[in-house]
């Protein structure tokens, strides 16, 4: 056990997955300690994953989406404060949007990130952050006909699959050559855009939008695309100006060392979309915008603050549902030079199913994404985990067949 001072109060800023899983995490790991949670939205906190997929579709109704509720949050004697921002952090007190200020000897930042929005983009242009968007794009969905999807990003692709699905004529248009190359690369990034277009849905790479309104876009060489709806999912971005008087530099996201600890105020922890925890693998400080990861890292600062054992160490995991697949990705892309195929003939042009890639840091194993591969990409956690060199990567392949 650690011998660290446990804190007599605890205050979770953001009431999502994050937020959430922390206050779990603290009384599995024996706090006693008073906490209290604040989030923005006046809704109890809910899980986002379904809101481009299940939720959107209409599939799971409200209460499906909920993470926890009204009595066990009482359970756990959480007093929670829905409905208010945190509009200032100073040394041991957060400052909410009706003026109230809360005191707390250990304070844990969970805020998440905003959608990214375009250029003159019209209000009557959907965005998909919150479950309040989620059901107004259903809505839109309902009343069936096209859908214009800005951005070919993961939440692009998953509401291009839903409205799909539901029978809408779907057009996508992404400002990149290959969908999702900030995260693929642009050789797996062009497997996803096969994924795409093979799937019966419009798919336009490389075309910037010099106009968009509610009846569609037009595109930098002047092609227009009308639809009845339009949703713009170019990412998300951060929204931290409230913390600009902390004393730290919050342009990359909020610094934290391994622990979650923020580098510069005593006291103060972070998790989530918006916290860049340092990465003692690679050396650097990285922002991961996943559901595994906001949970993975609740873990580690609910159990630092409570002075418990710390977890063992994780792997980055992201999934995504999209055209009859699970798209897996383990581990960081973004520090790979180069891929290795590893099963299926996706990167030949083969069928995109069953496709898995490694990705290369030197010889050095640093991540493998899998087309509808769940059960083959399972089995990389642990090479992934020893870091182990291509020779030992190549026998492990050849090992599952």
């Amino acid at each position: 056990m650690s011998t660290t001072v446990v804190p007599e109060h605890v205050l979770v800023v953001g009431a999502g997955l994050g937020g959430v899983r922390t206050v779990e995490g603290l009384r599995s790991a024996g706090y006693e300690g008073r906490i209290s949670l604040v989030g923005g939205e006046e809704h109890l906190p809910y899980d986002r994953p379904p809101l481009s997929k299940q939720f959107l579709a209409g599939t799971w109704e409200r209460e499906k989406i909920d993470l926890t509720g009204t009595e066990k949050l009482a359970d756990l004697g959480v007093r929670t404060h829905l409905g208010l921002r945190a509009v200032a952090l100073r040394p041991g007190e957060v400052e909410l949007s009706d003026g109230s200020t809360l005191h707390a000897d250990a304070i844990v930042l969970a805020p998440g990130v905003t959608s990214r929005m375009l250029d003159g983009q019209p209000e009557s242009a959907h965005v998909l952050r919150d479950v309040d968007e989620s059901l107004a794009l259903r809505e839109a969905l309902e009343r069936g006909g096209s859908l214009l999807v800005v951005g070919a990003g993961f939440i692009g692709a998953e509401v291009a699959s839903t409205a799909h699905d539901r029978g809408l004529d779907v057009t996508v248009v992404e400002a990149a050559p290959v969908p999702m190359a900030r995260v693929l690369g642009e050789e797996v990034g062009a497997l996803a855009g096969r994924l795409i277009s093979e799937s019966g849905v419009t798919l336009r790479c490389g075309s910037a939008i010099t106009s968009l309104d509610g009846d569609g876009a037009t595109l930098e060489d002047g092609t227009t695309i009308s639809a009845d709806a339009v949703v713009v999912g170019v990412g998300g971005q951060l929204d931290l100006d409230w913390l600009s008087g902390a004393g730290v530099d919050v342009s990359g996201g909020i610094p934290c060392d391994e622990r979650g600890r923020v580098q510069g105020l005593d006291g103060v922890w972070a998790v989530g979309d918006a916290a860049a925890w340092t990465d003692p693998r690679h050396g650097d400080r990285t922002r991961h915008e996943h559901w595994t990861s906001a949970t993975d890292q609740a873990a580690v600062v609910s159990r630092d603050i409570a002075g418990a054992d710390l977890p063992p160490e994780t792997v980055p995991y992201f999934w995504s549902d999209q055209f009859g697949l699970k798209i897996q990705l383990i581990g960081r892309p973004d520090v790979a030079d180069s891929i290795l195929p590893l099963h299926g003939e996706g990167l030949d042009g083969g069928p995109v199913k069953g496709t898995a890639v490694g990705y290369l840091r030197g010889d050095e194993l640093v991540a493998v994404v899998g087309f509808g591969a769940a059960r083959r990409i399972a089995k990389y956690r642990k090479p992934l985990s020893e870091r182990v060199e291509r020779a030992a990567l190549l026998e492990f392949r050849d090992s599952l067949g």
